[in-house]
């Protein structure tokens, strides 16, 4: 386990720039893109629908726990989840809303609550998509769904969960992480009261 870094307010964006920059080109567990452009791809789709600044962060960041190790935490093997949403969520809080905390947090948990709530769902998943969905659990069973339907911000969580279904296109422009750079520190200036 490496050092954390001692982040605040005003190195946060930075220190995500330079990871977008210098492990973004990374395989996306076996989709047709790397880490960066799927995050950018959710990124680019939020902006250009007119989500609000919120959404498009938390599609921006939403996979960002991938990269746990940047943060001094420990990364386990690719043979078994790693909850990378847990760990994203937990190396954001404190700079970022509760609402984009909980798009990452419960990204994967909203497509097991979208296997189970929507028929159709399932089926638009690729392949790699269910090969994590057997790893994280499955679809959700009637009591774990009636409990995720309880968290105030499921609207955009599932929101999120669409983005994120939607961005592995190897052909897709998007722009580079320093367009939404602006974007995300206002989000933290605005959760820190800056």
């Amino acid at each position: 386990m490496s050092d954390a870094p001692t982040l605040t307010r005003q190195t946060i964006v930075p220190f995500l720039a330079d990871i977008f920059e210098r492990r973004g080109g990374e395989e996306y567990l076996g989709e047709p893109v790397t880490m960066a452009q799927h995050m950018l791809q959710g990124a680019t789709l939020a902006e250009e629908a007119g989500r609000d600044e919120v959404i498009v962060v938390a599609a921006l960041l939403h996979d960002i726990g991938h990269f746990t190790s940047e943060f001094g935490m420990f990364r386990m093997d690719d043979t078994e989840d790693r909850h990378h949403e847990d760990a994203g969520a937990a190396v954001l809080e404190g700079f970022f809303p509760r609402l984009v905390i909980d798009c990452v947090r419960h990204h994967v948990a909203a497509k097991r609550y979208l296997c189970a709530t929507r028929p159709d769902y399932f089926a638009r998943l690729s392949e790699a998509s269910v090969h994590s969905l057997n790893l994280q659990g499955g679809p959700m069973s009637a009591d774990e769904v009636a409990e995720f339907e309880q968290n105030p911000n499921l609207k955009e969580i599932i929101a999120v969960r669409y983005l994120d279904d939607a961005g592995k296109h190897a052909d897709m422009r998007t722009p580079d992480f320093a367009h939404f750079a602006p974007m995300v520190q206002r989000v933290v200036d605005r959760h820190c009261g800056a």
